[in-house]
């Protein structure tokens, strides 16, 4: 039998080493799967992890991919940072999107940079809105927020289908499920013209750079850590735990809201039922893959981006399935949480209690003893009887 105790002290060096090991764990494991496929895994990781980053146009893409688990991620890293067990990005993400274009297709074509910044912001007021549901859930009724955050991202879902086929609907689209192309009024500006790539990803990486000095150099930030370590010792401290739980679930749908709206203002320019794979899922994995880091972050969100972006150029040069990605993010995810596990936790076999034995000598001596007693109390019995009589 094995038990499991924690350790006394764990490994500062392990704790940021273990994601290198879990990306080891997790070429290996996948090196095993794509031999069952018949794949080599060497031309295979040189289409996942090479190609991303090997012209301009393709670097491009990659910040096309990386910009919004960027954004995310570092939303669900201070939420995390806290304790607080946010899985809803992926929803606040898919309202985002649908609310900023809601304002894109009813600005005219000779709108300027206004309506830009107010389509933006409509993004980010819809993401914090749809976070401040399960927040106010929790604060009042002490609902779990696990559960409401991920129910509300299929809310969030259906609603983005409702919208594309119903109220912006393309009505010159000829029944596909997607709104109008938006002006360019509302488009963000790219940062070249041979690419996709907006000025969202310089914001992101700006935004990530700010919540690391808020979270590791303020008052604030302070709080968050020291929330998410003890709660208890952070209400003794007087950090009121209200205003924790609201600031970061807040930041984190303004976030995850804003990368919505720059997907449907940047690379894609209208709004489809696939403006997000599932960018708010896979943040969950850059966030502890980058160690619930903002800096980490921006590395973490660039390989998931090249996972993603590898994906579609496995499927077009090797005829895999786009599943692939799939199987390499809950790899990596469970190898990340394995070598966390035995970082802070340890292994022991349970050892047996030997069956305590009783010599023949102290049983004899027991027994003498017991009749000793035993005729010490007859004898005393009977001096009391006869000083009766």
């Amino acid at each position: 039998m094995l038990k499991v105790q924690p350790r006394i002290e764990s490994s500062r060096m392990m704790a940021w080493f273990s994601p290198v090991i879990a990306i080891s764990l997790t070429l290996f494991i996948s090196s095993l799967m794509l031999l069952w496929l018949h794949v080599s895994p060497v031309k295979a990781f040189e289409v996942f992890l090479l190609q991303p980053f090997s012209d301009s146009y393709n670097l491009g893409e990659l910040m096309v991919k990386a910009t919004p688990l960027l954004l995310c991620a570092i939303g669900l890293a201070l939420c995390y940072r806290a304790n607080i067990w946010n899985i809803g990005a992926e929803g606040q993400l898919l309202i985002g999107a649908v609310a900023s274009s809601a304002v894109a297709v009813h600005v005219s074509e000779d709108a300027g940079t206004g309506m830009l910044l107010v389509t933006l912001l409509a993004g980010i007021t819809a993401g914090m809105c749809w976070s401040a549901i399960p927040t106010f859930l929790n604060r009042v009724f002490h609902t779990n927020i696990i559960l409401t955050t991920i129910m509300l991202n299929y809310i969030g879902l259906y609603t983005l289908l409702w919208a594309v086929h119903g109220p912006l609907s393309d009505p010159d689209g000829f029944g596909f499920p997607e709104s109008v192309m938006f002006p360019d009024g509302v488009m963000l500006p790219l940062l070249s013209d041979s690419g996709r790539a907006s000025v969202s990803v310089v914001a992101a990486i700006v935004i990530a750079i700010i919540s690391a000095v808020l979270l590791f150099r303020t008052l604030p930030g302070f709080k968050i850590r020291v929330f998410g370590e003890d709660t208890s010792a952070a209400q003794y401290a007087g950090f009121n735990q209200n205003k924790i739980v609201w600031g970061v679930m807040l930041f984190a749908g303004a976030l995850a809201g804003f990368a919505g709206a720059a997907e449907v203002t940047g690379p894609i320019g209208q709004l489809i039922p696939s403006v997000s794979p599932g960018y708010g899922y896979a943040a969950i994995i850059v966030a502890y893959l980058g160690r619930l880091n903002p800096v980490g972050i921006i590395v973490s969100s660039f390989f998931m981006g090249a996972l993603y972006m590898g994906s579609d150029l496995a499927q077009i040069e090797l005829g895999l399935p786009t599943a692939v990605t799939g199987l390499f993010q809950g790899t990596l995810l469970f190898s990340l949480l394995a070598c966390d596990f035995l970082i802070y936790y340890q292994i022991k076999p349970r050892r047996k209690k030997p069956p305590t034995t009783v010599s023949p000598s102290a049983l004899s001596s027991g027994a003498s003893g017991i009749s000793d007693k035993t005729s010490n109390h007859v004898s005393t019995h009977q001096k009391n009887e006869n000083g009766v009589a």
